[in-house]
């Protein structure tokens, strides 16, 4: 079949999902291309999200440890944020790390299009460059990985009234006295965090009962604890009604159980989420299943109801971090290799059951497997155990008594099944969880491997301990 096309596989993006597909279909002797259609070539987490965002965290997280000096007997002098010097140093560590991408994918073993991509037929892409010359592929199997993009929400006199979203936020000079963020997701808290620590005051407005939904509720309640202890106003269980022009600010008027309310504000940030980048491509007219939110259907191959086009990354609308993408690229290249070459070697399916989930936020959060509310879903028997930051000795050294450490295990033998940890270090404490969980780990032998004291890392050991004794018991009754 793939004689018949001028590539075996076509990747249409070149961000995280799409580098990693390119790279492994090419490094299988496939002939492929790759197709980018930004002027960057480097993806959403470089230009636009993981890395910018937590550049500018970094700063923040550094002033607020400056200003905390005191506690520690420490003094110095009064200092002030320096905008346009954080927003310096986040563009020369962007214009790096693009850098690096771009070199990737000029060198890479694959062939680099640049140009948008639309589809003339099931086997046929058009490409069309910035000078408005057009290229035509064909291709035995093509794999989308165009990302996403920032979702807009209909809310009366907002887009008149005007607003930020993330990529105008992090590309600001200024700080803004006052700040209404919308939404309560990880862009979200993550960008409201920073503003308020820089001096915005700062309120989040989230529609659902509480921030950070990807987490269970214990979670987001430490986080929103955490939260107005520093001074961001968090209010959960709002809708929108309208926005206008209030003199100099920015009225916002909401209803929250029951009541209506107004907030103003001297800027608003739109921060309610991101849709797969998948409209315009011409997939409609292929048949492919396109939800209303842009999510493509697809089954645990990454393939979509057209069984030669995948898909990976964001664009997926699945578990939309870096790591995953790239994972996601990895196993649809390999499925369009055999595909193309008519491999009756079984497709590899999609395994989320090591998936990971940071927000950088103060405190940190970081999950892997499964939630207390998915195991619920799943209808797992489990038992979990958790221990605070606030009685563990390294934390209370340095000063960090927000969070805790919960671990998830099913009940035959303890095996660990998931595990959460919002508070210091969070996203680095994790990975200790993800090697146990890789090798199906119990409990017990997290309880029994060796921990040094005094660290961060031994808090693991008392939710794994108890949950070891209770399986124990279990065992002898």
């Amino acid at each position: 079949m793939a004689d018949r096309y001028d590539y075996d596989v076509v990747v249409v993006g070149g961000g995280s999902a799409g580098y990693a597909a390119g790279r492994t279909a090419a490094a299988q002797g496939a002939r492929t291309a790759v197709v980018e259609g930004g002027k960057e070539m480097a993806g959403l987490c470089i230009l636009r999200g993981c890395m910018p965002s937590k550049a500018f965290l970094e700063s923040a997280h550094r002033w607020h440890e400056i200003r905390r000096a005191g506690e520690f007997g420490l003094n110095v002098q009064p200092l002030d944020v320096d905008m346009p010097a954080v927003q310096a140093r986040k563009k020369r560590l962007i214009a790096d790390f693009a850098s690096y991408r771009e070199n990737d994918l000029q060198h890479g073993k694959f062939t680099l299009v640049r140009g948008r991509a639309t589809f003339d037929d099931a086997h046929t892409l058009s490409v069309v460059a910035g000078d408005g010359s057009t290229t035509r592929l064909t291709g035995a199997t093509f794999i989308i990985s165009t990302g996403s993009v920032i979702r807009c929400v209909d809310v009366p006199g907002l887009v008149e009234t005007g607003y930020i979203t993330s990529d105008e936020a992090l590309n600001s000079e200024r700080i803004p006295e006052s700040l209404a963020v919308l939404g309560g997701g990880v862009v979200a808290v993550e960008l409201g965090q920073f503003f308020a620590r820089v001096g915005a005051k700062t309120t989040l407005l989230q529609r659902g009962d509480r921030l950070v939904r990807n987490y269970d509720a214990d979670v987001s309640a430490e986080l929103e604890r955490a939260f107005r202890a520093e001074g961001i106003d968090v209010l959960t269980g709002t809708k929108l009604l309208k926005v206008e022009q209030a003199g100099k600010l920015k009225r916002i008027t909401f209803e929250q159980r029951g009541h209506t309310q107004t907030l103003e504000a001297e800027e608003i940030l739109c921060a309610m989420g991101r849709d797969p980048a998948v409209r315009g491509l011409g997939l409609e007219k292929l048949g492919v299943e396109i939800a209303k939110d842009g999510c493509l259907g697809l089954d645990d191959t990454l393939a979509t109801n057209v069984p030669h086009i995948f898909a990976a990354g964001d664009a997926t609308g699945r578990h939309e971090v870096v790591h995953i993408a790239i994972q996601q690229g990895e196993w649809a290249a390999r499925n369009a290799v055999r595909l193309a070459r008519g491999s009756t070697e079984p497709m590899e399916k999609a395994d989320y059951r090591l998936k990971a989930l940071v927000t950088f936020t103060d405190p940190e959060i970081a999950v892997v497997g499964l939630t207390e509310i998915e195991a619920k879903e799943q209808g797992i028997d489990y038992f979990t155990a958790q221990y605070p930051f606030a009685d563990h000795g390294k934390s209370l050294i340095a000063g960090e008594l927000f969070g805790f450490v919960k671990l998830i295990a099913e009940k035959t033998r303890g095996e660990i099944i998931g595990a959460e940890i919002i508070g210091p270090h969070a996203a680095d404490l994790i990975h200790e969880q993800i090697a146990v969980m890789r090798y199906h780990g119990t409990a017990a032998d997290v309880a029994t491997m060796p921990h040094y004291h005094p660290t961060m890392a031994e808090i693991i050991t008392y939710p794994a301990e108890e949950i070891a004794e209770i399986v124990k018991k279990q065992a002898n009754l």
